[in-house]
């Protein structure tokens, strides 16, 4: 009956649904401008706050506005004042922004030589090997060849941990050995470089370097009446280590070992040779290394401070 009698009641719930499905729609339209609003509010603020962090100076960064050109000069700018840290962040920067710029390579060859003055030896021979990888005929390959070698095994290395009575001295034995061989690499591929005198310079330390272990070696063989190893160590220096300050010491070691042994003619051979190339040399001073200047026989007076070169800027 209620059908009949009330049809404005169907009428205003049909009308209330109608409205009701009509109003969802924009609501969710209004929340979404609202939200969008927020947003771009936060969105805005957001690039304030990163244009206020980006021109903000900073003394150890380069300014990221700063052209290839002028970064590349800030860089020369820290290497001449002796700024490496900093000038290894300009020219990391150079290279990561302007990988295939004018100044790109030079940049890379360049980081090998501010790494090594920044005491970054392992750095440096990385940036050597990558740049000789990079650039097997560019005209600063030799270079990387040279940094390399010295990279390997610097003065700082410990000089075989002070004695040489270590695990971690045997490694350095190894970082002298790869040096010396690194660098009788470079000068076999680039025997007109103007870097091959200061190669030989460090070449003629690591052998005597190494020529002082094996003779300290063979001194503590001795002391423990180990006579035949202290004749392989000797014998080692005199073959493979001739013409350094160690040789003569070498060759009374091999005298006084065979003459213990009984070895008359190998005795009388080996002092024969020591007297007709070292007549000066005392065969009877004592053999024990504790008796010598450990200063004198490690630096040799050959090393000392080094003026290591970078390589030849480029012309403007």
């Amino acid at each position: 009956m209620s059908i009949f009698f009330e049809p404005y009641k169907a009428f205003s719930v049909q009308v209330l649904s109608i409205y009701v499905e009509s109003a969802v729609p924009m609501l969710i339209v209004h929340n979404f401008v609202n939200s969008s609003k927020r947003n771009l509010i936060f969105l805005r603020y957001l690039l304030i706050i990163f244009l206020i962090v980006s021109c903000s100076s900073n003394e150890e960064l380069p300014d990221e506005r700063l052209i290839e050109k002028e970064l590349y000069d800030q860089a020369q700018s820290r290497l001449k004042s002796a700024s490496y840290s900093t000038a290894i962040i300009s020219l990391e920067t150079l290279e990561s922004r302007f990988p295939f710029g004018r100044y790109a390579e030079q940049a890379q060859a360049e980081l090998i030589y501010a790494y090594y003055m920044n005491s970054q030896f392992e750095a440096s021979e990385s940036a050597a090997q990558r740049f000789i990888n990079l650039h097997p005929r560019h005209s600063h390959t030799g270079y990387a060849y040279y940094m390399k070698g010295l990279a390997a095994f610097t003065e700082d290395s410990g000089l075989f941990s002070r004695y040489f009575q270590s695990d971690l001295a045997k490694r350095e034995i190894i970082m002298a050995q790869r040096s010396f061989d690194e660098l009788s690499d470079f000068i076999s591929r680039y025997p007109d470089s103007n870097y091959v005198p200061h190669a030989k310079q460090r070449m003629i330390y690591l052998r005597n370097l190494l020529a002082v272990h094996e003779i300290y070696v063979a001194d503590f063989y001795m002391k423990r009446g180990a006579y035949l190893a202290a004749i392989g160590r000797a014998k080692y220096v005199v073959e493979h280590l001739p013409n350094t300050p160690q040789t003569p010491f070498a060759l009374s070691i091999l005298v006084a070992a065979y003459s213990t042994l009984d070895y008359p003619e190998l005795r009388d051979i080996n002092l024969n040779i020591l007297n007709s190339n070292f007549p000066d040399f005392d065969i009877n001073q004592n053999l024990s290394l504790e008796k010598r200047s450990w200063k004198r026989i490690l630096t040799l007076g050959l090393l000392g401070k080094e003026a290591i070169e970078k390589p030849t800027p480029l012309t403007p």
